[in-house]
This record gives C-alpha cells, structure tokens and sequence, in this order.
C-alpha cells in the first residue's frame, strides 16, 4: 500500500510559554482534496510551516510522500506547490519573470508558464509589473507559482484571500482540476463553505489540537443539531405554530418570514405534516435543512473552549 501524502505525528510548538501546535496528529490521503479548519490562533499556519520545514517543531514527525521531512527535505520541496497565506513578490519583476524565478528554484523549465497564467485569469497581465498588481492579482499570481511543476502535493494556506468571488471561482476550479489529475491538495480556509465545496475530509483544529478528523458528511451527520424542517403555510402560520407546539419531538419551534421553522428528527417529519393536515392547515412548500459545515465547526470549536474533548 502506498504512504500517505501527508503524515503528520505528535507535532508540537509553543512561543514564549503559548501552546500553539499540541501534540498532533493526523494523515492525508493520496488523491483527496484534505480541508484544515480553525478559528484565528488555533495553529494552522503554524502547523503548515513545520509541515513545509518554515518552522522547527519543537516535538514530533512530518512523513511526505512517505519521506521523512528532516532527513530528505530538498527531494520533499521539489514534489510539492505551496501557497502562503501572505503571498510576496518582487515588485520590478513581471508575472512572467516571477514564473521564471520560482520555475528555475524547483529546477523546473520556462514550458507552460503562460498557460499557467492563463488557468489562474492572468494571461493579459503575464508582461505586467507585480508591483503595479492589486493584492487579488498578486494572489492568483501566488497560485500559480504554486502549481509549476505539476506538484504531487499542493499545500494552500488560504487560497481565495482577497479575491472576488469570480477570481475565488476560478481557483477553486482549479483546485478541481489539479486533483482530478490525481495531485492531492490540502488547505486551510475560514470560508466554510468553500471547504464544503472543495474536501472530502476535514480536520478541526481548536487551540493547537485537533478536536475532529472525519468526511464532511460523517461530521454533519454526527453534530447534534437535529435538521431542520421549513414549512412554508401562507396565513395559517399562527395555527400551525398552535398545532405544532403540542407535537412531541418537535423543538426550536419559531416563524422566519413567510416559514415556519423547526428541528425534528427525520422519523418525525412525517407527523408534522400528518399534524398540519389533520388540523386543516394547508402546506404550499417544505424543504429540509441538514446541519452545515458551519454548525459542525461551531459545536466543535465551542466544545474544545470548554474542555470537551
């Protein structure tokens, strides 16, 4: 069986007495699209420094590609495209020439450097000083670096800051495209519906350790946020809302609009409208809401600041 794209083992890392990376462990899949979620200061970027060797770890392993970091680390860098989460560049080079540069640092060819521009929306800015770039520019730039050489590993650190939302569409698309070729890709966001979007599997960092490591649907289906079921009743809303009130297994009962809003299990849906119709209230429309990246984040996050594991 091949070794995992990322292997991650017991990393640690403190600063000036903060706990900033704790004892954590987790693994990338070869071919998956791997999402890294956490609040501000939870670790992330500290954590993908000593992934890419930017920071010494103060405890644990990185195995890429099924190498060790500290002992081959050049072979490591030249398999892999990496996004800072602050991208710089020189400012009196053009797009291409930046290309270049990083091209000629991976030991790489010029080939395919224009095209790469054009798959990030830069083609018409390739012979245009980075300087003059705005900072949305100046990130697509960035992913473009990062995907010279066809990298086996793609490691973003939140790959649509700055970007509009048909720049951050592109990206994304990319992202896409770069994984169907079998690159694996794994990145930080605090767009939620963008990892949504984008991973298969995501892990959840709260103050330096990982509180939850699974599919997108598993961690969905797991929080404990019932679905929500929204009614839409027209004038009826005040006899439904009286109706649904005495029902059992019906909670957070409330009116958002022309909808009246509330969560049950699914096995209970059915009676809810069993309810409505006995009761003569007449349903136009229902629709059912399973709980979000979001709500899983939330619980998560919200259970490690209070000491739940």
């Amino acid at each position: 069986m091949a070794p995992s794209a990322l292997a991650v083992k017991g990393l640690s890392k403190s600063f000036d007495g903060l706990q900033a990376v704790d004892d954590l462990s987790f693994e990338v899949e070869r071919g998956e699209v791997f999402g890294f979620l956490g609040p501000n200061g939870a670790g992330k970027s500290t954590t993908i420094k000593m992934v890419l060797g930017l920071v010494q770890a103060d405890g644990g392993a990185v195995e890429i590609l099924g190498r060790d970091l500290a002992r081959e680390p050049h072979e490591i860098k030249r398999r892999l495209g990496y996004l800072p989460e602050r991208v710089a560049f020189y400012n009196n080079l053009t797009a291409l020439q930046t290309l270049e540069f990083y091209a000629r640092l991976k030991g790489h060819g010029r080939e395919g450097l224009r095209d790469l521009l054009a798959s990030v929306g830069l083609q018409e800015f390739a012979d245009k000083r980075v300087g003059t770039f705005s900072k949305g520019m100046a990130q697509l730039l960035g992913v473009a670096q990062a995907l010279i050489g066809e990298p086996e590993l793609l490691i973003l650190d939140e790959p649509t800051t700055g970007l509009d939302p048909n720049w951050a569409r592109q990206v994304k698309d990319r992202v896409k495209e770069v994984n169907a070729r079998g690159t694996t890709v794994f990145f930080s966001s605090h767009i939620l519906s963008e990892v949504q979007e984008l991973a298969g599997r995501v892990a959840i960092l709260s103050r330096g350790r990982l509180v939850a490591l699974d599919s997108v649907s598993h961690l969905q289906a797991a929080a404990s946020r019932k679905p929500q079921l929204r009614l839409t009743i027209g004038a009826a809303r005040r006899q439904a809302m009286e109706l649904l009130a005495r029902l059992p297994g019906v909670e957070d009962l409330h009116e958002e609009g022309f909808e009246v809003v509330l969560s049950c299990a699914p096995e209970t849906r059915t009676q809810v409208l069993a309810a409505l119709a006995n009761g003569g209230v007449a349903v136009q429309d229902f629709r059912t809401v399973d709980a979000s990246l979001e709500d899983v984040f939330l619980q998560y996050a919200g259970n490690a600041r209070q000491g739940v594991r």
